[in-house]
Parts: C-alpha cells; sequence; structure tokens
C-alpha cells in the first residue's frame, strides 16, 4: 500500500504479530510515530495479521535513527509510540509485540520476515493467549542497616593505633558486619517472594536490577522480575503478593508490582534463529 497523505514513501515500521484482527477503530484512533502515516494491518498469510505504519526514511533509515535513539528524549518518544500502536494491536486477543524499530523496506519485506517465523509466532501466540505480565521490583527496606552509610575504612585523624583507635576500629568492623548481615538477610527474603510468586505464575523472567539513580531509592533494588500469570490466575497472584508484602512478614525488603501488561518479557521472537529478511531496529534491504 502506498504511504500516508503528506508522508514520503520510505520504510515500514512494524510494532505486533496477531493472530486476531485488530479493531479497525483502535487502529484509527492511535498514533503510532508521529511522523509517520497511520497503522495498518497487513496479511501476512496463515491467519497472521501484521500492524505497520509507513515512516520516512530521511528520519529512520539506520544512520538517523540511530542518532535519534541517543537522545533521551527521541528515544522516550519512540517507545511511546511503539507501545501505543501494541496496544492498539492487542484490542482484541494476544499479539507478539516485536522489538522497537523493526523496520523494513516495504511490505513485501515484513510479510515475508513473518512467514519465515510463523512456527515461531504462532507458538509463542498460543504461549501468551488469555496470559498478562507482572512486574515485580523488590528492594532493601529502608532504615535496615544496609541502608545506612559505609563507616569510613580508615580511623579518622587523632584516633592513632592505642586504645581509641582500637575502639574506633571495632566499632567499624561491627559495622561493616550488620551491613553484610543485613544484605544477606534481605537478599534471602527477595529470594522467598520470588519462589512465593512463582507458584502462581506460567514463567518468570529476571531483569538487570535497576540503579538508584533510576530508581530514586536510597536503597538497592535486589531483584527485578517479571511473572506470566493466567488471566484465571490473576486474583491469586495479586492475593499472594499482598500477603508477602504485609506487614511484618518480610521487614527487610519491600515488593512493588504493577500490571497487567502486554507480556513483552515473554514475546521474544528475535531470540529465535534471525531469518535473513529480519533485522529488529535496523533497514532492511528489499
Amino acid at each position: 500500500m502506498s504511504a500516508g497523505a503528506g508522508v514520503e514513501p520510505g520504510l515500514v515500521c512494524a510494532f505486533a504479530v496477531t493472530g486476531t484482527p485488530p479493531d479497525p477503530a483502535a487502529l484509527d484512533s492511535a498514533t503510532g510515530h508521529e511522523e509517520g502515516g497511520p497503522l495498518r494491518v497487513l496479511d501476512a498469510g496463515g491467519g497472521l495479521c501484521l500492524v505497520v505504519q509507513d515512516v520516512p526514511a530521511a528520519l529512520f533509515d539506520e544512520e538517523a535513527l540511530a542518532e535519534r535513539l541517543n537522545r533521551p528524549t527521541d528515544l522516550e518518544r519512540c517507545a511511546r509510540a511503539h507501545h501505543r500502536a501494541v496496544e492498539a494491536a492487542a484490542g482484541r486477543g494476544a499479539v507478539v509485540p516485536l522489538p522497537m524499530a523493526t523496520l523494513y523496506r516495504g511490505d513485501r519485506s515484513a510479510v515475508r520476515a513473518v512467514s519465515d517465523r510463523r512456527p515461531v509466532l504462532e507458538a509463542l501466540l498460543d504461549r501468551l493467549r488469555n496470559r498478562t505480565e507482572w512486574a515485580v521490583k523488590v528492594h532493601a527496606a529502608e532504615g535496615a542497616p544496609d541502608d545506612l552509610p559505609a563507616a569510613p575504612a580508615e580511623p579518622l585523624p587523632g584516633t592513632g593505633a592505642g586504645s581509641g583507635g582500637r575502639a574506633y576500629l571495632s566499632r567499624a568492623s561491627a559495622r561493616r558486619r550488620d551491613r553484610q548481615q543485613a544484605h544477606g538477610r534481605a537478599r534471602a527474603e527477595a529470594e522467598a517472594v520470588d519462589a512465593e510468586l512463582r507458584r502462581y505464575a506460567v514463567a518468570a523472567t529476571r531483569h538487570r536490577p535497576q540503579s538508584e539513580r533510576l530508581t530514586g531509592r536510597r536503597t538497592p533494588q535486589l531483584l527485578n522480575v517479571a511473572y506470566l500469570v493466567e488471566d484465571a490466575d490473576r486474583a491469586a497472584f495479586t492475593r499472594a503478593l499482598a500477603g508477602l508484602t504485609a506487614e511484618g512478614r518480610h521487614p527487610a525488603v519491600r515488593a512493588d508490582a504493577s500490571g497487567p501488561w502486554i507480556p513483552y518479557s515473554f514475546a521474544r521472537w528475535d531470540e529465535a534463529d534471525e531469518a535473513p529478511d529480519a533485522h529488529p531496529g535496523r533497514e532492511v534491504p528489499a
């Protein structure tokens, strides 16, 4: 199909694969990348649909895109646009979200990429049907010894090597020992939270813990876990989470949860052997 009105013909940005055609009204009301045309659907054959958008090559070719995604504000804009399109695609059933900035040179290349991966995509759609993702982040509790500043490694000026210096070093050693023990308790409690929640999930995957600069917390993030939960088990999962975070149950940690989300963490089609025509985040020759 031709690009949307006012859009320079260029590349096709693909957002998601679904086995259920999306609601046309939902696609019409959703906005993908601001610089692109309207969202549209490609028939990929075998009952699979691909939600795409025409975007100008001048802004989305490999060099231009790399430059834009290195700017935090543009990266956030692209991520939000991608998520809006995936949400529109998911209105009537399970979807496989594609990696952000999955680009092709035309509809034919995009459809061929889906066709080449049909077994992988069909298996993912079956796996994700009637399931959602829940994100749980476990931090050390504030106010615990592990949250307090570390004592200086060297005695303060004037303490010397006499009894005063020895007393200082003894206190510093005890403080370090308390911190290590507190950190060990928090780690053990975080693992206990994860073990319990996995009982109510069909799958779980750990992401890299976020830094304190990103979380805005003074305490370290111990676990950053995504859980794939059956819709029918959602209430049981949230009850288990509430019980785990009840006052006094695990005093060394705090757990925060968000969801339900589209299961991005469990829809990695790019983990399979990459098809010749599909290079997520890159321009694909015709």
